[in-house]
């Protein structure tokens, strides 16, 4: 009997369906979901991937079991190469989890710049509107860290107004690395404002020193903000003294 013969005819999309509830089944007989997983990577058909990535949205015990069943989703993706591009795509989009695995799938199976694309959309389509879990918003936003390209300052400059704390840390972070100056005003408008939290206050001032963006227009309110062994120069850029 071969792998699929006893779920009859059908295309790919109605098998994944049907295996759905076994390879999201999390408590009982793991063996039942690792097979599962392994006749849906059989499929190789980008039907099956919506399927294939509810597995990166929940863990099962023990932690190796749960590592070695990612890595073999992971791997029986990446696979298909660029056939898995719009599957991984829509899930990063529709899905506020796992989002990490949906980049890093990207990541094998595009160029850089590809990747960076879907990420800067994505952001510009979720904006600084409240989520209930902004670990997205961060996974995307840390991903662009260090990256050279022109869309990543102005997708990263609207969560510098965040509700969460971290996402703000992370578009600070990045918005510096890609020393978008644009988003100038709007790092020193953080630093200064009295209900900013102290640690995203501490993450601009280190954000002023690595672009040594100018303080002009607020220099009397940042040197009221600055940490000790910090200091403005005469050109009205942050300093750390002994750097």
């Amino acid at each position: 009997m071969g792998l699929f013969d006893f779920f009859g005819g059908g295309s790919p999309a109605d098998k994944a369906q049907k295996l759905k509830g076994k390879v999201t089944q999390k408590y009982g007989d793991p063996t039942t979901r690792q097979k599962a997983i392994e006749q849906l990577a059989a499929l190789k058909s980008a039907d099956a991937v919506p399927v294939l990535m509810q597995r990166f949205t929940f863990m099962v015990e023990p932690q190796t079991t749960d590592a070695d069943e990612k890595a073999t989703v992971f791997d029986s993706i990446c696979e298909l190469e660029t056939g898995a591009v719009p599957p991984v795509v829509e899930f990063l989009t529709k899905s506020d989890s796992a989002s990490s695995w949906a980049v890093k799938i990207l990541e094998a199976v595009l160029p850089e710049p590809e990747v960076i694309g879907a990420v800067t959309t994505e952001l510009k389509r979720l904006g600084a509107e409240y989520t209930r879990d902004p670990e997205k918003k961060e996974v995307l936003l840390h991903f662009l860290l260090g990256k050279k390209d022109d869309r990543i300052g102005p997708s990263a400059q609207p969560f510098l107004h965040d509700m969460s704390d971290d996402v703000k840390m992370a578009a600070i972070k990045t918005v510096a690395s890609a020393a978008f100056e644009p988003a100038r005003e709007d790092l020193l408008t953080l630093l200064v404002t009295e209900d900013t939290a102290k640690r995203v206050q501490t993450a601009c001032v280190t954000a002023l020193v690595e672009t040594g963006f100018s303080v002009h227009g607020f220099r009397e309110k940042v040197e009221g903000k600055l940490p000790g062994g910090h200091f403005i120069d005469k050109a009205g850029v942050v300093k750390k003294r002994g750097s």
